[in-house]
């Protein structure tokens, strides 16, 4: 009897034993859930606001770039006829006659966007993007909210020659972030401070490195011609898309 008693006894603080322990794991791992459940809550809400805003803000810049694509003409054909009032009796009349037909008054026209002096628009249809064109230099500021011209400094859009056109890739479908869709044949308007809007067609992309300045001061034969001017996806080199006005 003593022997079975004694075996009894053994089972049961084994039996408590392993309960205990079984009990102390269900009880850590309980606590671990309930501490960890409120900080993915936080973790999710986050994230979720940080998207939001993103999305947001995004959002807010497609839409201020495109309101103010669709009423540049109507802007700049306001401004130049304000002006023109204005200047009335100013000077020989032969003078305000050329200064007219040559557009050489270019204070009359100045346009700003953000606080930015704008020379343009630039509207690529196939990846749906509308935004100013920037006075250069491309400062990050000024491509934060449109694109911005790069090269050269004193440019005029619309002009012989080569104009070179920076903007961001976000990945995001913003800016230039499509422009790895754009094809030969496909077309860039770009629309200058005279409202002039002219037809360009892509007939070369390529990726380049960062410091590759073949891009800049090229010959054109006459022709006009813009460079739009990315990083690529990986932000390892630049994707260049060229385009020429027929």
């Amino acid at each position: 009897m003593p022997k079975t008693g004694n075996v009894s006894y053994s089972k049961f603080i084994n039996i408590v034993a392993n309960y205990s322990k079984l009990h102390r794991s269900h009880f850590t791992f309980h606590t671990i859930v309930i501490v960890a459940i409120p900080i993915i809550i936080v973790a999710i809400i986050a994230l979720g606001g940080y998207l939001g805003y993103s999305y947001f803000e995004s959002s807010s810049k497609v839409n201020d770039a495109d309101k103010y694509v669709s009423t540049f003409v109507e802007e700049v054909a306001n401004t130049t006829t304000n002006n023109t009032n204005a200047d009335v009796g100013e000077g020989s009349i032969s003078s305000n006659i050329a200064a007219a037909e040559t557009g050489s008054n270019n204070s009359s026209k100045t346009q700003t966007y953000k606080g930015f002096n704008v020379l343009g628009t630039i509207e690529i249809p196939k990846t749906n993007v509308k935004y100013p064109v920037l006075e250069g230099p491309a400062s990050n500021d000024k491509i934060e909210v449109a694109v911005a011209v790069q090269y050269p400094l004193n440019a005029t859009l619309n002009t012989e020659g080569n104009v070179v056109i920076a903007g961001h890739n976000y990945r995001n479908g913003t800016f230039f972030s499509d422009n790895k869709k754009l094809e030969n044949g496909d077309k860039i308007y770009i629309t200058d401070l005279n409202g002039s809007k002219v037809e360009y067609r892509v007939y070369n992309t390529f990726i380049t490195e960062a410091n590759d300045n073949s891009i800049y001061n090229r010959d054109t034969d006459g022709k006009r011609e813009i460079t739009l001017y990315s990083c690529t996806d990986d932000l390892a080199g630049r994707l260049i898309v060229q385009a020429r006005a027929d």
